[in-house]
């Protein structure tokens, strides 16, 4: 009887309308300005360049999903398998950073700098004030009930936002033709490189494992568990990235064929002239309503995401972190989009390397689930990560950059900010041979395993 109670909720519309509305929290305004420009800097180098950025931008987010649903429920499942302080500290920073310190005030600043103010022509910190009030009160009464997130946002605004997003992309590319480009410096001798660094700035593989608490939640509620609801998250993450690597390559079309694409500044300015030279003024609102919706989406599901983690880890309820962090980031909002990055990007950066490095991880550690359990294994890549990546940001900000940078600059792949790569790589294998000399026959529980953390 209790099978056929939750078996209606257990099925393929479900996992559907999870992935829809996943793919929605990934793409943001962000999302929607990289590709573009990006198609322009590469000019003939764009396929190599757009490979690079989709293995960052999208593929990247499926996999940290995938972790944290092999690892346990969200972030911290996972963090943990790093030792107890890098469990404790990792997720606070991961929620803050695409939560209120950055990526949720974005989608409100963006908006307005984006959608409103080339269309409507008002600006200033009154008319930003006022946008952002009425911005966030939507996305926070969007949020008030966590259980019923997925089918607001994949039932109806998703399809919104996709119908036009097609329209944008398929008019552009039927009314333009590509012209021979020279790859800017960037992308004129490693492409590839280049754009895998550009899908840094997307934020979504830091956002991914924020989000992946919001799908197993969701999926939980409809009647998926064990296994099944492993798979559910799997297939639901898959089904996302495979959206985002499509508009992605869509967008990217639109900055290889608009005339005069090297004349843009950025990327919102590129696709708004796109839809004005496409649609006249009907396109300029097609553009400012994909810009709205895809920060609106976004902030829903990063406001979902966040209190929902602080509310289970912390004192208070889900409804109030949903305030605390809908006023922070309207506040922060409002004083634009340079000052939220002026505080934020540095520790962006900084999560980057241990984040990337604990998925990764955490991936590889089934093949070898039969010989022993990933302690060390994961303990020291990790932590080399954290150093490494700190010691970075410190150069970056100018801290004691003559005595710190020669720490940093000798590793392989420093001059193309991927210097970490390398001694976090010696030291997974260190961590695996320690492990190795000391097996401990990994436990298992529905299949997914259940790590002792470090003390």
């Amino acid at each position: 009887m209790g099978s056929t109670a939750v078996s209606p909720k257990r099925s393929g519309m479900t996992i559907a309308i999870t992935s829809l509305a996943l793919f929605s929290m990934f793409f943001g305004a962000g999302n929607l300005i990289f590709p573009p420009m990006l198609a322009v800097q590469a000019g003939d180098n764009f396929w190599p360049a757009i490979l690079g950025f989709l293995a960052t931008g999208a593929l990247l987010p499926v996999l940290a999903v995938i972790a944290i649903s092999l690892a346990g429920e969200d972030v911290r499942d996972l963090a943990q398998r790093g030792g107890t302080v890098f469990g404790l500290i990792f997720p606070i920073l991961a929620y803050l950073s695409i939560g209120a310190f950055y990526a949720l005030p974005r989608t409100g600043a963006v908006s307005m700098e984006t959608a409103i103010t080339p269309l409507l022509g008002v600006q200033g910190t009154t008319a930003s004030a006022i946008f952002n009030i009425v911005f966030f009160g939507l996305a926070l009464a969007l949020s008030w009930n966590p259980i019923k997130i997925m089918d607001t946002l994949g039932k109806f605004l998703v399809p919104a936002l996709v119908v036009l997003l097609v329209v944008m992309i398929i008019v552009s590319l039927t009314r333009f033709e590509a012209q021979p480009a020279v790859p800017a410096e960037a992308y004129a001798d490693n492409a590839f490189t280049g754009g895998l660094l550009e899908g840094y700035l997307t934020m979504d593989s830091i956002a991914a494992l924020a989000f992946a608490i919001v799908v197993i939640s969701t999926l939980s509620n409809k009647g998926y568990h064990g296994r099944e609801l492993v798979n559910g998250t799997i297939i639901a993450g898959i089904g996302a990235g495979v959206m985002l690597a499509l508009i992605y390559l869509g967008l990217g079309g639109i900055g290889r064929v608009i005339p005069n694409g090297a004349s843009f500044e950025n990327g919102a300015g590129l696709l708004a002239e796109a839809s004005n030279m496409t649609m006249g003024t009907a396109g300029q609102i097609v553009f400012s309503l994909v810009v709205l919706l895809a920060c609106l989406t976004t902030a829903v599901g990063l406001i979902t995401a966040t209190s929902e983690y602080f509310s289970e880890q912390f004192f208070g309820s889900y409804r109030i972190w949903a305030v605390i962090f809908t006023v922070w980031s309207m506040v922060f909002a409002t004083q634009g989009l340079s000052f939220i990055m002026t505080i934020a990007a540095p520790v962006i950066g900084f999560l980057y390397p241990p984040a990337i490095t604990l998925i990764l991880v955490t991936l590889i550690e089934p093949l070898f689930r039969a010989k022993t359990r990933f302690t060390w294994a994961f303990a020291l890549p990790v932590w080399v990560a954290v150093i490494y990546s700190l010691i970075e940001t410190f150069v970056g900000l100018g801290w004691a950059a003559d005595a710190l940078n020669p720490v940093v600059s000798w590793a392989p792949l420093a001059g193309a900010g991927l210097g970490w790569v390398v001694p976090v790589a010696v030291a997974f294998i260190i961590g695996l041979v320690i492990d190795f000399m000391n097996p401990k026959p990994a436990r298992v529980i529905g299949e997914v395993e259940h790590e002792e953390q470090l003390v």
